[in-house]
């Protein structure tokens, strides 16, 4: 089952207890089909009262569960004969940002995103998902590539944010993540961004300015983290849980304030726990935006953008 985060604890006793009643049955010549069934009633309506009431802090636990699918692990599962490229023609290559060409159901697309590690050693490879300048600098050269082809973008958003250490800023840091917002703004390709775990900061926007924005139904998408927040606001990282209801970071808050275009179920419990049924729900939603974008020129295409972001904020009263 993996890691069992704190306001799953109830389900994942009651489904041992299940396991328990199950084995004993099995090696005993008692009958508790009865109990076991009515358990896993109980179950199944503990679960549905649970997971459809998730409080924020909840959803950022399973954004950050470390056995959720990765950008790697939905490249395998959705493209054909991916080709990964690497470097930023400037410094090196980012491990932290995975890129490279590959086919959606046989249309030629361009597929970039971040890329956190499952285990220490992955995650010190990959900064933990936290690019350095190089890593935007390769995804706005694949990005220019892409548009040079004709062929449509698809980023998937997953980190806590850009590398904010000292090489990072002497790289240039801030410089490149501008020049991403800058340079996708005007792409004549369709751009899709799918935030998978966790979309923050620029970080998370230097691959975030898109046509159609999808959000998982339990990723965040924020300008901080919750700790960072109630730091900032409060000098209490402890506070975390409450600056996450604040900040309104979820998909469904996101959602109603028009930031992003449209929520991707989840399997019950989180990705982590079905990724392959995950990626379907994904490849629907991809299929459905290149359908849409796919009957707008490159005017067309820089015209949606521009009206949906100019759009976000803007309220009457």
């Amino acid at each position: 089952m993996g890691k069992t985060l704190k306001f799953e604890e109830p389900i994942v006793k009651l489904r041992e207890k299940i396991v328990e009643l199950e084995e004993f049955t099995a090696n005993n010549s008692v009958d508790l089909s009865d109990e076991i069934g009515t358990l896993k009633v109980r179950l199944k309506n503990l679960e549905e009262e649970i997971y459809e009431n998730m409080e924020p802090w909840d959803r950022v636990q399973v954004a950050r569960h470390p056995e959720r699918p990765t950008t790697i692990d939905y490249i395998n599962m959705l493209f054909e004969d991916f080709m990964q490229l690497h470097g930023d023609r400037a410094y090196g290559d980012d491990a932290a940002i995975v890129g490279g060409i590959a086919s959606f159901e046989s249309v030629p697309i361009t597929v970039i995103g971040h890329q956190r590690g499952k285990d220490t050693k992955e995650n010190v490879k990959r900064n933990f998902g936290m690019p350095h300048p190089e890593g935007y600098r390769k995804a706005l050269r694949l990005m220019k590539q892409a548009e040079k082809f004709g062929r449509p973008i698809i980023c998937f958003i997953d980190t806590k944010g850009a590398f904010p250490g000292k090489a990072a800023e002497e790289r240039g840091q801030s410089e490149a993540i501008a020049r991403n917002l800058v340079e996708m703004a005007g792409l004549t390709v369709p751009v899709i961004s799918i935030v998978i775990g966790e979309g923050g900061s620029g970080g998370a926007l230097a691959l975030g300015v898109a046509n159609h924005i999808h959000m998982l139904e339990h990723s965040t998408y924020s300008v901080i983290s919750p700790e960072g927040a109630a730091t900032i606001l409060w000098k209490d990282s402890s506070l975390a849980k409450q600056a996450a209801e604040a900040m309104k970071i979820t998909a469904p808050h996101l959602k109603e304030m028009g930031i992003i275009d449209d929520i991707i179920p989840e399997v019950r419990g989180g990705a982590h726990r079905d990724s392959k049924a995950q990626a379907i729900s994904i490849g629907n939603a991809i299929r459905t935006s290149l359908d849409e974008l796919g009957t707008l020129d490159g005017k067309g295409l820089v015209d949606h953008r521009y009206d949906k972001f100019r759009c976000i904020g803007v309220f009457s009263e």
